[in-house]
């Protein structure tokens, strides 16, 4: 009997020490839902390249207008938005179901570990739109989003870290295609995501 009881105390130590350390109310379905909207936002620049003239699957050299460039930086941030909007709100209805806090010190240093590479991606992202070198774009997004992934392995899912290693394997692969980024991108922030968002989804419901 006090040994049943020891190893329960254990377990409950070790679940304390678990929640503690990190943010384990991440939703597989906030996944699926960033990857249909990128997928969805892949699909609409596809027309949108249509309505130039521009057959994406031409093997031609496809040469942007500014016009087109910066349609598809708005349809970029309109996909990280929704993105972030449904992690917020299935992640907070998780962690309600859960009676865990949403917003603690786990949280906060989660946020700074996945934030900095994303930031410094943008910030060379930026500088590659500056340069007209657009189709470093996406291989780059895709890399630096898988190092964020894998540096916040450490306050979240363990998980986590394997979409990391696939998005980055993406991106460098892309980095040897170029001209196919938007493939590659709808791969990785779309398929991806689904396919580790519904794997989630079900191995922590």
């Amino acid at each position: 009997m006090d040994s049943k009881n020891y190893h329960e105390d254990l377990s409950h130590i070790r679940s304390m020490m678990e929640r503690s350390s990190r943010f384990i109310s991440l939703s597989g379905l906030s996944g699926v839902f960033a990857g249909i909207a990128a997928i969805t936002g892949a699909i609409y620049v596809y027309f949108i390249l249509l309505g130039e003239g521009i057959n994406y699957f031409d093997a031609d050299m496809k040469i942007y207008s500014p016009t087109v460039i910066k349609e598809l930086v708005i349809v970029g941030v309109v996909v990280l938005l929704v993105a972030i909007l449904s992690g917020y709100i299935f992640t907070a209805h998780k962690s309600k179901k859960k009676g865990l806090k949403i917003w603690d010190a786990t949280t906060e240093r989660l946020l700074i570990t996945f934030s900095l590479p994303l930031v410094a991606g943008g910030i060379f992202c930026l500088a590659l739109l500056f340069h007209n070198l657009f189709v470093w774009v996406a291989p780059t997004t895709l890399i630096f989003y898988g190092i964020a992934l894998v540096c916040a392995e450490r306050y979240t899912l363990t998980d986590i870290k394997y979409l990391g290693y696939c998005q980055i394997s993406l991106g460098l692969i892309s980095s040897f295609v170029l001209g196919w980024g938007l493939l590659f991108w709808a791969l990785g922030f779309g398929f991806l995501h689904i396919v580790y968002g519904f794997i989630m989804h079900k191995k922590y419901k």
